[in-house]
């Protein structure tokens, strides 16, 4: 599969994108103890298995999926537990860390406020911003598809050093930005695609600069609210995940794997041995994320937030489609590589993003067409040996899905 050139491990923990490309690849098969709510259909009993060895293999504490098809039928399942070796199952309504998920929260606001003629997509950043380098010739439009050319701050060794020194600390977005903006830009605007939160974290303070509220006011007000997502939030300071939820887990530090999610042979054949423990990070703060992957949600939640991020009911039936029409293959070369636009992804048919930081990759996607919605999430980000677990999970379900139809 081709993908989005990778960073380093911060940049991993709001993003599984470069590790999803097109999510058509089928993956291995097999089982784990599970709980499935419903009436199971033909692809559903077919999927279990596989997704229940997947966890295993990749050492996956707790999983959920949620699938809605018109067609096929809808189909909920839960596996494995809430902690680590534990006995409590996850539940379907449990509450997670979205990652980069909360980048499609952000870019809707963004667009919201277009519609609303409050800013325009081919505005230049330095309008709002003049601190950005070359700020001038770096539209909105630029940021909110990873076009900008602008440098990742989550690749900053020192950002990780302190990330892992104390995982409650609180980082302010304006301190993030800098760290952002003392990077080296990748290319000139709009001559490739670099994945960098500096981007989305610089738009949450354009949209706190134009409404004169706090991002986490408006989300609320514009996104969560008006969907009815009554287990979704986007906290600013608190580490604090509400009940219920998994724990968290991943088994790298951030400096550990600073240059690769792939730990060494030798921590993961302890890993697979249950002799090295996966780190508990469910409390971590977040804040580090800001605006690029603070949030958090349910399955549900998620659900209908994909039908409407990806059909209606967020923005006006033009700027939708102005929308999904801005989805790109990343690599111009290659038209089969991961597809990205206006803080929205593609894979295969499906419109969505996926989300990792330490302890949660969620994937979100939605097909127009069919009618088709998938959600995945898993309390481990990512496995011992690089694979982000929920992204791994949907290829499978988008496989049997495509071969269902």
């Amino acid at each position: 599969m081709s993908t989005p050139p990778r960073s380093r491990r911060p940049q991993r923990a709001l993003s599984a994108l470069a590790a999803a490309g097109v999510l058509l690849a089928t993956a291995a098969c097999g089982g784990q103890a599970s709980a499935t709510v419903g009436e199971v259909p033909a692809y559903g009993a077919a999927l279990q298995p596989e997704l229940e060895q997947q966890v295993s293999e990749m050492l996956v504490t707790g999983a959920a999926v949620d699938v809605r098809s018109p067609e096929l039928g809808d189909w909920t399942t839960t596996i494995g537990t809430r902690a680590y070796r534990g006995t409590d199952p996850v539940q379907i309504a449990d509450h997670v860390r979205i990652g980069s998920v909360t980048k499609t929260w952000t870019g809707t606001v963004v667009l919201q406020l277009v519609d609303e003629g409050r800013i325009r997509l081919d505005d230049p950043v330095a309008t709002y911003r003049p601190d950005v380098p070359n700020g001038r010739n770096i539209t909105i439009r630029q940021m909110l598809s990873m076009r900008s050319g602008l440098g990742n701050y989550t690749t900053s060794p020192d950002l990780s050093q302190r990330m892992d020194a104390d995982p409650g600390a609180v980082f302010d977005p304006e301190e993030l930005i800098r760290i952002g903006l003392a990077q080296p830009v990748e290319f000139p605007p709009g001559q490739g695609f670099f994945y960098s939160n500096t981007n989305t974290v610089l738009l949450g303070r354009i949209v706190e600069q134009i409404t004169g509220s706090s991002l986490e006011t408006e989300i609320e007000r514009r996104v969560l609210t008006p969907l009815g997502m009554t287990g979704s939030s986007f906290p600013t300071t608190s580490g604090a995940l509400p009940e219920p939820h998994p724990q968290g887990y991943t088994y790298g530090t951030n400096v550990e794997t600073i240059d690769t999610n792939v730990l060494s042979p030798e921590k993961q054949a302890a890993a697979r041995a249950g002799t090295l423990a996966p780190i508990d990070v469910t409390l971590a703060n977040p804040s580090w994320a800001w605006s690029a992957g603070a949030g958090i949600s349910t399955a549900d939640d998620l659900t209908a937030y994909v039908r409407a991020l990806a059909g209606e009911g967020l923005l006006s039936p033009a700027m939708q489609q102005t929308r999904l029409d801005s989805v790109q293959p990343t690599d111009p070369a290659d038209p089969a590589s991961a597809a990205y636009g206006l803080a929205l992804a593609r894979f295969g048919p499906y419109y969505g993003h996926t989300g990792e930081l330490p302890g949660f990759n969620t994937f979100v996607g939605y097909d127009p067409q069919s009618g088709t919605s998938i959600v995945v999430w898993a309390s481990l980000a990512p496995s011992p040996d690089g694979r982000p677990p929920a992204v791994e999970m949907a290829k499978t379900i988008i496989a049997e899905l495509a071969g269902a139809g």
